[in-house]
C-alpha cells in the first residue's frame, strides 16, 4: 500500500471525532513464549491499517483540533545496535515516514510524558483508544492496561473507544485494497491447484500442506494469511482443524481452507475433493448442493441487502438444495448439516471486523460467502467458499478462477 492509503484513514478518522481528542493508537508486542523465546511479532491490524508500520512497540499519538486540523506524532524504538544485532534492525525515521505520511516522530519512551503533557495542557477533553472487546480480557493489551491507568491517574478526562469507527471505515475496501486482494487470489489459487494435481490416496495433509506452502513461497508470500485448514477423512469434521498429521484413504474428501495474504489484504478460499479426483456420487450430491447454494449468492448479492441477513440467505438457499437432494426435510435441522455461518467479511483479518448491525451491503464490501456441509454418516465434510465483491449493480466472485464446478476439479486432478 502507498502511504497516502494510510493518511487517508487517519483523516477519515480523526474527521469522526470531536476537537481536542487524543487519539492513541498502539502497535502491540509479541507475547512471551517460553524461556528465551518470543512469540513472532503481529503488528495490531487496525494500527498497521492506520500507518502501515510493522514493528513492535510503536505507538501514534494525535489530537485533532477544528475544521478537521490535527498534530499526529508517531513513537518509535530508538536505535540500539547491541539489540538490532540479536532482533533485526530497528525502523528509521525516513523510512516511518515514508510508510505512513506522518512526519514527526518520537522515540517510544518519552511517549507517556508528551501524553501527560497533552492532557495537562488543557487542550484535551477526551482520550480515544481502541477497545476491541476481544482483548478485553487480556491483561497484556496496551489499551485496555492505558484505560486503567488513565481512571487513576486523570479521572477528569472521559475515555472514548474509536473501535466502531475503525470497523465503519474498514467495512467499505478502497480501490488499492480490491487490487491487493485480486493478487492474493491469484496466489492462493496456485496453492490450491498445487495441492489437488500433487493428491492420492495415502497423502498426508502435512504433505498437503507443504504443496501449498511451497506455491505460496514461490511467488513472495512467507506465510499464509491465517493458520492453514487442511485435513482429510473424519478430520473434516473438526472445523478449526490445524494437526496435519492424518492420512488420507481412498474415497476421503480434501477439507482445505485456506488463504494467501497480498499487501495486508487476506482472501479465504475453501474447496474440497476426494484424494483420488474422483467424486462418488454421495460427494457430488452434497458438493452440487453446495455449489448452487454459492453461484445463488452470487447472482443476489447486490447493494441494498441488510448485512445481517446475508448469512441467513446462505443457510435458508442450501436448506432448499438439501431438502431436494432428500438430505434433509426440515429446516430446524438445518443445523446438523451446516456448523458454522455462512457469510463473513474478509480484508485486513480473515474474519474482517465490519459495522453489521444496522447497515445495507453497499458497493466495495467484501464478503466470503462460507457454504459448509458436514454428513458425518456419510462421512463427508467440505465446505466451498469464496470471495465476492459487492459492485455497483450487483458482485464479482473474486476466486471465480479457482477450480470450482465438479468437472473443472476432476480435470485438474486428471479424471
Amino acid at each position: 500500500m502507498k502511504r497516502e492509503f494510510f493518511e487517508e484513514n487517519r483523516k477519515e478518522l480523526y474527521k469522526s471525532l470531536e476537537p481536542q481528542s487524543l487519539v492513541i493508537m498502539f502497535a502491540g508486542h509479541a507475547p512471551r513464549k517460553t524461556n528465551d523465546e518470543d512469540y513472532p511479532f503481529f503488528t495490531n491490524r487496525n494500527f498497521l491499517y492506520l500507518t502501515g508500520v510493522e514493528q513492535a512497540d510503536t505507538v501514534l499519538m494525535a489530537v485533532t483540533g477544528k475544521e478537521g486540523e490535527y498534530e499526529e506524532k508517531l513513537y518509535i524504538l530508538p536505535p540500539d545496535a547491541m539489540k538490532e544485532r540479536w532482533t533485526g534492525r530497528r525502523i528509521k525515521e525516513a523510512e516511518a515516514e515514508e510508510l505512513s505520511g506522518v512526519h514527526a516522530f518520537g522515540y517510544v519512551g518519552t511517549f507517556k510524558e508528551d501524553m501527560e503533557k497533552n492532557i495537562r495542557s488543557g487542550n484535551v477533553k477526551r482520550v480515544c483508544l481502541d477497545f476491541d472487546e476481544a482483548f478485553q480480557n487480556d491483561g497484556g493489551n496496551e489499551a485496555f492496561a492505558l484505560a486503567r491507568e488513565l481512571k487513576e491517574t486523570a479521572p477528569y478526562i472521559a475515555l472514548e473507544n474509536i473501535h466502531p469507527q475503525l470497523k465503519r471505515q474498514r467495512t467499505l475496501k478502497k480501490p488499492c485494497e480490491i487490487e491487493a486482494m485480486r493478487k492474493a487470489e491469484i496466489i492462493t489459487g496456485a496453492g490450491i491447484e498445487a495441492m489437488m494435481r500433487a493428491s492420492k490416496p495415502g497423502m498426508y495433509e502435512y504433505q498437503y500442506k507443504a504443496e501449498f506452502d511451497y506455491a505460496l513461497a514461490q511467488r513472495g508470500v512467507l506465510a499464509p494469511g491465517f493458520p492453514s485448514i487442511i485435513s482429510a477423512g473424519n478430520n473434516n469434521f473438526c472445523i478449526h482443524y490445524y494437526d496435519y498429521r492424518g492420512q488420507s484413504k481412498d474415497g476421503d474428501m480434501i477439507l482445505n481452507d485456506v488463504g494467501a495474504v497480498w499487501d495486508y489484504e487476506i482472501n479465504d478460499v475453501s474447496r474440497g475433493w476426494p484424494c483420488n479426483g474422483k467424486f462418488s456420487e454421495r460427494q457430488k450430491l452434497l458438493y452440487q448442493c453446495a455449489y448452487n447454494t454459492s453461484e445463488y449468492m452470487f447472482r443476489t448479492l447486490k447493494p441494498g441487502i441488510p448485512m445481517k441477513e446475508v448469512d441467513n440467505m446462505v443457510r435458508k438457499y442450501n436448506f432448499e438444495q438439501l431438502k431436494q437432494a432428500g438430505v434433509c426435510s426440515n429446516y430446524e435441522d438445518i443445523g446438523t448439516y451446516m456448523w458454522h455461518g455462512g457469510a463473513h467479511h474478509v480484508g485486513f483479518d480473515v474474519h474482517d471486523v465490519v459495522d453489521a448491525k444496522e447497515r445495507l451491503t453497499a458497493p466495495n464490501m467484501v464478503f466470503c460467502v462460507d457454504v459448509g456441509i458436514y454428513h458425518e454418516e456419510w462421512g463427508i465434510g467440505f465446505r466451498l467458499e469464496d470471495n465476492c465483491l459487492i459492485t455497483e449493480n450487483g458482485c464479482e466472485n473474486l476466486s471465480h478462477a479457482i477450480p470450482r464446478t465438479i468437472e473443472q476439479i476432476e480435470g485438474i486432478m486428471g479424471h
